[in-house]
């Protein structure tokens, strides 16, 4: 965790709650998760199957695009390189697109998406994760704004070109790195 701010960002304790496709709480049991496209092997991944691989509990920022930052927030899940690893990515795989439950979709290169620190998170500050902040499952992208980092997380598709989401279709910057300030395209 770095002692600064990226630019343009102010600290927060709160954690504000951004949603445009809001979906119905899901109990953790029927969560599934589909990775598909440029994979060997397409898998669908439910609750135990992915409680069952080594999780991580990480210490990142979380930076928000509308201009706040919270520091230290905890998360616990297992990194999504361990999971895109059963599926086997295809050596033309080079994006991602994730989907959430209400068709809400972001775009990542496949070597965002598989960095260190990178998570399928179901604790958010040592607790279950809440449905508002995307549980049971939610994707955790600690380098990107808070975009990138999809709640109630249904399917990740890899392709070998970038399919915009639904932020990068409305203008926002296609990286997203706070550090560079890359809001908008």
């Amino acid at each position: 965790m770095r002692d600064d701010l990226p630019p343009g960002q102010t600290p927060t304790h709160r954690f504000p709650l951004f949603t445009v496709d809001p979906v119905a709480p899901l109990a953790a049991g029927a969560f599934r998760l589909r990775l598909l496209g440029a994979v060997e092997h397409r898998l669908e991944l439910g609750w135990e199957d992915l409680r069952a691989l080594a999780a991580e509990e990480l210490e990142h920022d979380f930076h928000c695009v509308t201009g706040w930052t919270r520091s230290g927030t905890r998360w616990r899940g297992v990194p999504v390189a361990r999971v895109l690893e059963l599926a086997g990515p295809k050596p033309e795989a080079g994006w991602a697109l994730a989907w959430s439950r209400g068709g809400y979709s972001a775009s990542l290169p496949l070597a965002d998406l598989t960095a260190p620190g990178v998570l399928l998170a179901w604790e958010l500050d040592g607790a279950p994760l809440a449905h508002e902040h995307g549980g049971p499952v939610r994707l955790v992208v600690p380098h990107r704004y808070g975009w990138k980092s999809v709640k109630w997380l249904a399917k990740i598709q890899l392709s070998d070109r970038e399919v915009e989401g639904y932020w990068e279709m409305r203008g926002y910057h296609r990286r997203g790195d706070p550090w560079r300030e890359e809001r908008y395209g």
